[in-house]
C-alpha cells in the first residue's frame, strides 16, 4: 500500500526546512516487531528549531504521529497517513549529568541515560537500564521496570506543540500515572531533565548488573518483540493470567506467545502485524473467559489496518 505523496506540498510551504522529508517510507525496519506498512511522510528534524519551524508550518488538517525507536509499538500493516516525526540521536540524543542531575535529548536510549548516570554516580536511574526505548517514549508512557518508573526520577520536560511552541511541563503538569501521562498526545516530548541520588559506582553497577541479568533470563530479548504486551492488571501479573489461560506458546499466523515470558508476544518470522494483533486479542479473549479480568494494551498500536486477502 501507498499514500497520496505530500512531501512536495510540504516543501513548498516549508523552504527552509532542513531535516529530511520522505513520501511512503518503511517502517517496518524501524519497529522491534519489524512489521507495519509505511509512512506517508517520514520527517527526521535536524534539531529542535528545525522541529518547531516544521510543526509551526504544517496544515493542521494533517495528522501528526511521533515515534522512537519502535521498541513497544505494532505499526499496522496499512501504514500511517500523514507524517511521522522520528527523533534521530544526532540532535536529540546527547545526555549529560550535573550533580546529581542527568540532562538527556528526547532520542536518548534509556540504556544510555542510565549508563551515563552510573558514570556520574548518580544512583536511582538503574531501572531505565531494563527499557529497551528511547526517553522520549518513556516520558509519554511512564515507563517503569525493576521497581522504578519514570514518575519517581522526573525533574521536568520540555516538548514542542503543533504550532511550533515550546512547552515546559513539570513533574506533576505530566500528570503520569501507570503506564500514561496526560500530556496532550499532540506534544513532542525533545529532551528531560532527571534526578537520582548520589552513590557508590560499584553499587550502581551491581544494580544495573541484576537489571541486565533480568531481562536476559526472563524476558525473549533475542526475539522480534515488542516488550511487555499489557499492562498488569491491579493486584495481578499479566503474565500469569495469561499462562493459567492456557495461551503460553499460542500462535496467529507468524506470531506467538512467548515460552519464555507469556507477556511478550514475539514475529517468529514471517508474522504481519494484524497476525500480532490478532493473537493479542484472542489472548484477552481467553484471559476475560479464564479470570473474567480484562487485560488493557500496553503495547501502543497505530495506523491503518491492511484491507483483507
Amino acid at each position: 500500500m501507498s499514500f497520496p505523496d505530500i512531501t512536495p506540498e510540504l516543501h513548498a510551504a516549508m523552504p527552509q526546512l532542513r531535516g529530511r522529508l520522505l513520501a511512503n517510507e518503511p517502517l517496518a525496519p524501524l519497529t522491534w516487531f519489524r512489521v507495519g506498512g509505511p509512512a506517508q511522510a517520514l520527517f527526521t528534524p535536524v534539531d529542535a528549531d528545525d522541529l518547531a519551524y516544521f510543526l509551526s508550518r504544517l496544515p493542521p488538517d494533517i495528522p501528526v504521529t511521533t515515534v522512537g525507536v519502535g521498541s513497544n509499538l505494532i505499526v499496522r500493516d496499512g501504514g500511517i497517513a500523514g507524517v511521522v516525526i522520528r527523533l534521530g540521536a544526532r540532535g536529540f540524543g546527547d545526555t549529560r549529568a550535573e550533580d546529581d542531575v542527568i540532562h538527556a535529548g528526547a532520542a536518548a536510549l534509556d540504556k544510555r541515560v542510565a549508563e551515563t548516570a552510573a558514570a556520574a554516580g548518580i544512583g536511582g536511574l538503574e531501572f531505565l537500564h531494563g527499557i529497551p526505548g528511547t526517553i522520549g517514549g518513556a516520558l509519554r508512557m511512564n515507563a517503569g521496570a525493576n521497581g522504578g518508573e519514570i514518575k519517581d526520577v522526573l525533574v521536568e520536560t520540555t516538548g514542542i506543540g503543533r504550532d511550533g511552541a515550546l512547552n515546559v511541563f513539570s513533574n506533576t503538569g505530566m500528570r503520569l500515572s501507570y503506564r500514561s501521562s496526560g500530556v496532550e498526545p499532540s506534544i513532542v516530548f525533545t529532551a528531560v531533565t532527571l534526578r537520582g541520588a548520589i552513590a557508590t559506582p560499584e553499587a550502581i553497577r551491581a544494580r544495573m548488573d541484576e537489571v541486565q541479568r533480568h531481562r536476559e533470563t526472563a524476558q525473549p530479548i533475542r526475539d522480534k518483540t515488542g516488550g511487555s504486551t499489557f499492562k498488569n492488571p491491579p493486584g495481578h501479573s499479566a503474565w500469569k493470567l495469561i499462562d493459567e489461560a492456557g495461551c503460553r506458546g499460542l500462535r496467529v499466523g507468524g506470531a506467538q506467545v512467548s515460552e519464555l515470558h507469556c507477556n511478550f508476544l514475539i514475529n517468529t518470522g514471517e508474522a504481519t502485524a494484524s497476525d500480532i494483533e490478532a493473537l493479542g486479542e484472542t489472548v484477552r479473549a481467553r484471559v476475560l473467559q479464564q479470570s473474567g479480568i480484562e487485560l488493557v494494551w500496553e503495547i501502543k498500536r497505530i495506523g491503518i489496518a491492511a484491507p483483507p486477502r
